[in-house]
């Protein structure tokens, strides 16, 4: 899947102050240096660019180091939002996984996020437990 005007690329360049300007456009909390701790964690992660550059929309892939991967952060500029770029970075993902040998790949989201995931994006519903370890 593209996006007109957007380039797709895993495990591409970024820095820290662009994830935290592009969390911030959307209203997320960002703490500058997250990038540079959480990324030689990743499996990897989609950069979504716009031809002036600009980070438009990323997602970063978790793993165990086996099977099981995990879609954190996705984020795309409100501007970018309901026109496929969201859909077209995970899917990126998703094959990117795929092709890394992992057997799963998980992705939690609060309910109003459902359409996305479960019906753009393809994945399943399934039980599954959390504890926000805010609230102990």
């Amino acid at each position: 899947m593209s996006v007109e005007g957007v380039r797709l690329e895993w495990r591409g360049q970024i820095d820290d102050a662009e994830i935290v300007e592009l969390t911030q456009a959307h209203g997320g909390r960002a703490e500058p240096g997250w990038w540079d701790r959480v990324r030689p964690h990743a499996l990897g992660w989609v950069a979504a660019r716009a031809d002036d550059g600009e980070l438009v929309g990323f997602v970063n892939v978790a793993w165990d180091g086996g099977d099981h991967a995990f879609l954190i952060d996705t984020k795309t500029r409100p501007a970018r939002q309901r026109g496929g770029l969201g859909t077209a970075v995970v899917s990126l993902a998703v094959a990117e996984a795929r092709a890394a040998g992992c057997e799963w790949l998980f992705v939690d989201f609060s309910e109003d996020l459902a359409p996305f995931y479960l019906d753009a994006c393809g994945f399943r519903a399934t039980p599954a437990g959390l504890i926000h370890l805010a609230d102990r």
